[in-house]
């Protein structure tokens, strides 16, 4: 089968795999894991951060980021389709106490404008405004792509009204192909950032958040509690440590597939409409009455796997486990249904 339903199917490389067993190892509740320290200090470096902290999952690292820069009746500002919204269980309120205060905008994607308009008014009836959180690239937005001369007035904002600004940045180096820009200016603009190994990088586990040293000796104790406290998983780290020093740059194949599947699926007479391609997702709208699940049956029977985002609409996800003769026969599928 051709497994288009997520970045999250991707398997280790052989050259993974050798890089996970040659891996050293130690305890990682105790910091004497090398391979992990290894790791924490490269992604840190790497983003300009004094430190980071490995966690099991971008779940994990987005709720324990919220729970370190909130206390309870607070509230979180995002987009509607953030992530941290849509698809963490509601751990904000389970974890952190906190509400949520969503904002419409374009394709995932949030202005300061919105959020200024946003922020509560210091009254003892509502929650207090604490928090702002940014998706890039945005997942339900089509994997639109935040360019940083977008977020600098976001950062202006949260520094004058003493907001903190996490980055959700799961599928962050899609982006930063594209763009050009440093993970360094990244970095640099927000106080938080997590990111994920185990999507189009490869990685078969883990996510990194990433901040001041204050902020991570903080997390790390509420990684803790939250069951994360990992022994021996540096062979899991060599896995990102490879992911990160090999399968950033190749991202810009996992997004060009997608912009050529993006044209190839708007000259169908099936397809409504599809959003703007911007980095490896491609979610479009279905014509007429034919249901996603309808669609994804047919797919299923050609040997493509996809993915529903809502009754009438398909979500393709491009991933270094796709071959060139895959992407062939997905190409030869869709023009022909």
């Amino acid at each position: 089968m051709i497994n288009l339903i997520s970045d999250t199917v991707t398997k280790p490389s052989p050259a993974m795999l050798s890089a996970m067993l040659a891996a050293e190892v130690g305890d990682d509740v105790f910091g004497q894991d090398p391979t992990i320290n290894e790791l924490e200090s490269y992604a840190a470096a790497l983003f300009g951060k004094e430190k980071a902290l490995f966690c099991p999952s971008g779940t994990m690292t987005n709720q324990i980021a919220i729970k370190t820069h909130t206390q309870p009746l607070d509230e979180v500002i995002c987009d509607y389709t953030s992530h941290v919204y849509q698809y963490e269980t509601a751990g904000y309120a389970f974890h952190s106490g906190v509400s949520m205060n969503l904002l419409q905008g374009i394709n995932g994607k949030i202005t300061a404008e919105q959020i200024e308009a946003a922020i509560k008014p210091d009254y003892d009836w509502l929650p207090v405004s604490r928090l702002v959180v940014i998706e890039n690239t945005c997942n339900k937005g089509g994997g639109s792509i935040y360019r940083l001369p977008e977020i600098e007035p976001i950062r202006a904002l949260c520094t004058a009204k003493g907001l903190a600004l996490h980055l959700d940045g799961a599928r962050l180096f899609n982006a930063l192909v594209e763009t050009g820009e440093s993970p360094a200016d990244w970095g640099a603009t927000f106080d938080s950032i997590s990111i994920c190994l185990s999507k189009g990088l490869g990685a078969p586990v883990g996510s990194l958040l990433l901040g001041e040293a204050g902020f991570i000796k903080k997390a790390r104790r509420l990684r803790k509690v939250m069951g994360g406290g990992m022994r021996q998983a540096g062979y899991l780290a060599a896995a990102g440590l490879y992911a990160l020093k090999n399968n950033v740059d190749r991202l810009a194949i996992d997004n060009e597939r997608a912009r050529k599947m993006g044209a190839i699926l708007s000259a169908q007479p099936y397809v409504e409409s599809v959003r703007p391609v911007q980095s490896n997702i491609v979610i479009f709208d279905l014509a007429g009455k034919t249901t996603a699940a309808d669609f994804l049956q047919q797919l299923e029977t050609k040997g493509i796997l996809a993915t529903a985002f809502g009754p009438q609409t398909i979500r393709l996800t491009f991933h270094l486990d796709i071959s060139e003769e895959m992407m062939n026969r997905v190409e030869e599928v869709l023009s022909c249904m």
